[in-house]
């Protein structure tokens, strides 16, 4: 195995970039990295995971707008063949800003932070405030994607690939009019659809969800005040915008429908479904503004009441709970259940069933990785260990399932702090039980999103 030292020295004074999120300030190559347990057959490709990674010296402002360091794991014949980690050479990290000189938006400028997926040929680093950025098998950057000089907005970091159609549905928002776009790629990549969808001012619409029919929008109250602006994120909650889901078919016919909800924000779904009486079913994690407040001040946000002492740590304890939306396009009504009271973030789901009916979710919480039954109600938990930092679980469908929906596999990438290293999870789905640990050479900060990527099938 070949590394180079790490610095682990903590790069600014930031409170949202200490502990586990403490940025590392080299780029290494490991090899031949050490495996505990077995890795399954079904793991032959790459995991790939992004988040923020401010250079020595540099604070951004907010937990969301650093740099984005790109960590990937080559898994292959039962062997952990590499690791290495690459900051994503945007504008933004060449030194470029966020506004041209006519005073026009960059949309070049980004962190490419917060997730990384693949769609038809390319692979792609994404953030919500411009541009994607296309990097390869390697961590090394292209550049900014357009699909061909046919977007002209940001792209969400939580675009929706249908397993049935293979397209890719995604959106924009911005502070300024149009505020929300949708777009849909094609299986191939090809840019095929924009519609702009109106909305009364710019909210920070982080995810949204699709069914088989339908995409649902999440109009929510946390809003765009450019007051605000000047290297952190210019929104803050307001209690006078409202919070409202909306409907809209997928096939362009029809007004989008709107379905009032009590006040909260969601950064993530897990997914949406339609039922059998023809209802739509939403699954995400919910914050009060209490919760919201809390988090959102740790993370360098802005709140109307600031608290002297928090309590909250991040990557550690979550502010969030697992609810449940029912939306009865009949009656025009809307009902809401929590289905766990425990905090939570990160929910993932087997995207093979995107959109579809799904029995289990998957979300982190305080040392520990979470199994949810959304019939029986109950959660089963994997310990990681006290003082650890869990990643999102992302899910690896086994070669043999026996349309069993959790017959695979989770990767999490477990932060033990800045003294004690990091390691790739692998757990069994079924029964939460740890198939095999790939011990990272170099220390992981905790992160945010990122994507198993198998190799193709011969």
């Amino acid at each position: 195995m070949t590394t180079t030292p790490e610095n682990t020295t903590e790069v600014s004074n930031s409170p949202y970039h200490v502990g586990h999120y403490t940025p590392v300030t080299d780029e290494i190559d490991g090899f031949d990295l050490k495996v505990t347990g077995t890795l399954p057959p079904e793991l032959t490709g790459r995991y790939l995971r992004t988040g923020t990674n401010p250079r020595p010296g540099e604070d951004p402002g907010h937990l969301f707008t650093g740099n984005g360091m790109l960590h990937g794991v080559r898994l292959r014949d039962g062997r952990a063949e590499w690791y290495r980690n690459r900051w994503v050479r945007t504008s933004k990290f060449a030194g470029k800003r966020l506004r041209n000189e006519d005073g026009s938006v960059d949309l070049t400028a980004v962190g490419a932070n917060t997730h990384v997926i693949a769609h038809a040929d390319k692979l792609l680093a994404l953030t919500e405030s411009g541009f994607p950025y296309e990097v390869t098998g390697e961590l090394g950057t292209v550049g900014p994607c357009t699909f061909g000089g046919r977007l002209t907005t940001a792209m969400t970091a939580h675009p929706k690939e249908d397993p049935v159609t293979g397209e890719l549905l995604f959106f924009g928002y911005s502070a300024v009019a149009p505020h929300l776009t949708y777009h849909r790629l094609s299986a191939a990549g090809e840019l095929v659809e924009s519609r702009r969808i109106a909305v009364p001012a710019g909210t920070m619409m982080h995810d949204f969800a699709i069914t088989e029919n339908h995409v649902i929008w999440l109009d929510l109250p946390v809003v765009f005040d450019l007051r605000l602006a000047g290297g952190g994120m210019p929104m803050r909650w307001d209690d006078t915008y409202g919070a409202r889901l909306g409907l809209m078919r997928r096939d362009g016919t029809g007004d989008v429908r709107w379905f009032d909800i009590d006040p909260c924000y969601i950064f993530h779904v897990a997914n949406a479904h339609e039922d059998t009486t023809g209802r739509i079913v939403l699954e995400a994690v919910r914050y009060s503004r209490t919760a919201f407040d809390t988090m959102w001040q740790a993370m360098g946000g802005h709140v109307a009441n600031p608290v002297t002492d928090t309590g909250w740590v991040l990557g550690e304890t979550q502010g969030g709970q697992v609810h449940r939306w029912l939306l009865d396009p009949a009656t025009g009504t809307v009902s809401e259940q929590a289905l766990d009271d425990r905090g939570v973030e990160m929910p993932t789901v087997n995207d093979n069933l995107t959109g579809r009916y799904s029995r289990y979710l998957y979300t982190v919480t305080e040392h520990a990785i979470l199994k949810h039954d959304t019939v029986t109600g109950t959660a089963t938990p994997y310990g990681t260990g006290h003082g650890t930092s869990p990643g999102e679980a992302v899910f690896v469908p086994a070669h043999d399932n026996g349309n069993d929906e959790d017959a695979g596999y989770l990767l999490s990438m477990v932060s033990h702090g800045t003294t004690h290293g990091s390691e790739l999870l692998v757990l069994n789905a079924q029964d939460m039980t740890r198939t095999a640990t790939v011990h990272m050479p170099h220390r992981v900060p905790a992160g945010v999103h990122g994507s198993w990527i198998p190799d193709p099938q011969a």
